[in-house]
């Protein structure tokens, strides 16, 4: 009986406190991920954080690092609760910072996803992938984030790991960026091929379709599934339900339409889990498992252990893709 009593009262204290949590949480950090400069992000963006505190009742302040680990780490030490990835820093974000998928994006067009490209200046000479692939040594080149999804991982691992081949060793010089600054970089000539992506494009050719024509598309990927919003899961339930509820409703009217319009050309956002990660894990995966693979230090039993370890885990996301 003694037992039981000590129970139900941690249980009702720890209750009150969670409700006394939930009431005492005034406002939210909300983390963009750097694709381009702060400025233009926050112009994009605080409408629509704006809007959020009206529907809400909470103060929603716009969280902008320099890079996708600011991000990362912010949620992870509770400095951002709720934040915009793309899909590979969302993995990282759900696998070290506590993170959870709640929703994700929807094109205006009803596209399901977005590409990843590598890019050049159409006078730069360069006019095909296989160029890119054989003369490296002649090029610099301009790679993303490295916890970006369409800078970095699924070039990589399309374009570099299964040709055998190495983007930080390949090139004469590998220097990185965000989406912004890569597009630039190539548009400029201070770099001879970059990666990029199609939102970007898409971004650019509304504005300055000039700037567009000046580029030349050397290698398109396979579609990448549209980003994700993920929120700490420790947040209160009814903060998750006003945030949620908020977020799945947004686009009813012409002007809040516009302001989705404006972040990337969105329609709205759709529910969403942790299961939106799982191709970009077998990405993952599959990178590393071609690296053992080719790897001439490895020992023979090393190189056999990791690479059951690897098939062990995808067997494992392959069942958890079917359920």
């Amino acid at each position: 009986m003694l037992r039981f009593l000590k129970t139900a009262i941690a249980t009702v204290a720890l209750t009150a406190a969670t409700a006394a949590g939930a009431q005492e949480l005034k406002e939210l950090n909300f983390g963009i991920i750097a694709t381009e400069k702060a400025g233009a992000l926050r112009q994009m963006w605080e409408p629509f954080l704006d809007d959020m505190a009206k529907a809400t009742g909470l103060k929603i302040n716009g969280f902008y690092a320099t890079d996708y680990a600011g991000i990362i780490e912010a949620q992870r030490f509770n400095k951002v609760q709720i934040a915009w990835y793309g899909n590979r820093s969302a993995m990282d974000a759900v696998d070290r910072s506590g993170g959870e998928v709640f929703a994700q994006f929807v094109d205006l067009d009803g596209t399901p996803g977005y590409y990843s490209y590598l890019i050049t200046h159409k006078d730069s000479g360069i006019t095909s992938l296989d160029q890119v692939l054989k003369n490296g040594k002649q090029y610099t080149f301009g790679i993303g984030d490295p916890a970006s999804t369409s800078g970095t991982l699924v070039p990589t691992y399309y374009v570099f790991t299964q040709n055998g081949l190495d983007p930080r060793t390949h090139f004469k010089v590998t220097r990185s960026s965000n989406h912004e600054g890569n597009f630039l970089a190539a548009l400029n000539r201070q770099v001879d091929i970059a990666t990029s992506n199609s939102e970007m494009l898409d971004k650019v050719k509304e504005k300055n379709p000039e700037r567009v024509e000046q580029i030349r598309i050397l290698w398109t990927s396979p579609l990448i599934p549209r980003d994700p919003l993920v929120w700490r899961k420790d947040l209160p339930e009814d903060v998750k339900k006003r945030v949620r509820d908020f977020v799945l409703g947004y686009g009813k009217d012409a002007r809040e339409k516009e302001v989705l319009r404006n972040m990337y050309k969105l329609a709205g956002f759709k529910p969403s889990t942790d299961a939106q990660l799982i191709p970009i894990r077998q990405l993952e995966l599959a990178k590393d498992r071609l690296k053992f693979e080719n790897d001439a230090n490895l020992s023979e039993a090393d190189k056999k252990a990791r690479l059951a370890d690897i098939d062990a885990k995808l067997a494992v996301l392959a069942r958890q893709a079917k359920q």
